[in-house]
């Protein structure tokens, strides 16, 4: 299989813009979409603002040079069929809603040519949940990314029992290139590894909230002082952002979830304080 060198990222919220900078940053040709210019506009501020962080963080240490670089391999466009046009590799990172994703591969299928591999980012679907819908199940399969990718840079791997295996160790050879930690797994999980232990801990911190036996800052020092993590639960919370945390509590049927989704909305979403992207959720930043 021919090596991937074009990548389209679909999708520039906080974790899109961070997929498509890393692998611009590691040489890649990458091509960032979204659905309008608004939004365009926003996203290269995002990428600027991702340019200074990868020369003051001592993880990565960019020179200025390498910034530029970074930023000078990234196309931005609002035209699905113009972003995917030539990719070899398409990352979908689309809002965490099943008939949002449904809807994407389904034009997907229709725009991008038969050798492109599709991936999504999904932090909770399977992928089985999706390959139907993309026209090429042996070249779909899940590629999930931790925030702050450049300092937390796992990328898990997830195929169906339709994805080619050549297909599925072009894109393990991807993550390697693009500077991150492939973690295969040898089966679909809901939540994959990273999530299959990190939403049990945010839901329990939802609890305490919601059960009124402490506020959030309390729950957050709590367990950073007890064991020396560096942040609560409702610090990672505005830092994955708010609508992402609500679309897959609402997306839940269970009374917790329910009740989750809805004290987000009424308190957070409604008032525009969707994390640390907006500079206010559960702190303000």
């Amino acid at each position: 299989m021919a090596a991937i060198d074009k990548v389209t990222v679909l999708g520039t919220g906080v974790l899109g813009s961070q997929i498509a900078f890393q692998a611009a940053y590691f040489g890649y040709d990458v091509t960032a979409y979204d659905i309008s210019d608004e939004i365009m506009e926003q996203a290269t501020e995002r990428f600027a603002g991702l340019a200074a962080v990868y020369q003051a963080d001592d993880v990565v240490a960019a020179t200025p040079e390498k910034a530029r670089a970074a930023l000078a391999r990234i196309t931005l466009t609002s035209n699905l069929a113009d972003a995917v046009a030539d990719a070899d590799l398409v990352i979908e990172a689309v809002p965490e809603s099943l008939e949002i994703k449904r809807d994407m591969y389904t034009k997907l299928a229709q725009l991008a040519p038969a050798k492109t591999i599709f991936a999504t980012n999904s932090s909770t679907l399977l992928p089985s949940d999706l390959k139907d819908f993309t026209g090429r199940p042996d070249r779909f399969l899940a590629l999930h990314y931790a925030n702050h990718v450049w300092r937390h840079n796992t990328a898990e791997i997830m195929g169906t029992v339709d994805t080619d295996p050549t297909v599925y160790a072009a894109v393990v050879a991807f993550a390697t290139g693009s500077g991150l930690v492939p973690i295969e797994l040898k089966k679909e999980k809901a939540g994959y590894l990273l999530n299959s232990l990190l939403v049990p801990f945010l839901t329990a911190g939802a609890g305490l909230l919601l059960g009124g036996y402490a506020d959030a800052e309390t729950v957050d020092k709590t367990w950073r002082i007890a064991t020396g993590a560096p942040a609560g639960p409702f610090q990672i919370y505005d830092v994955v952002g708010l609508t992402t945390a609500y679309n897959i509590a609402a997306a839940q049927t269970d009374p917790q979830s329910q009740q989750w989704a809805a004290y987000l909305k009424e308190n957070y979403i409604d008032q525009g304080k969707l994390g640390v992207a907006t500079g206010e959720g559960f702190y303000t930043y």
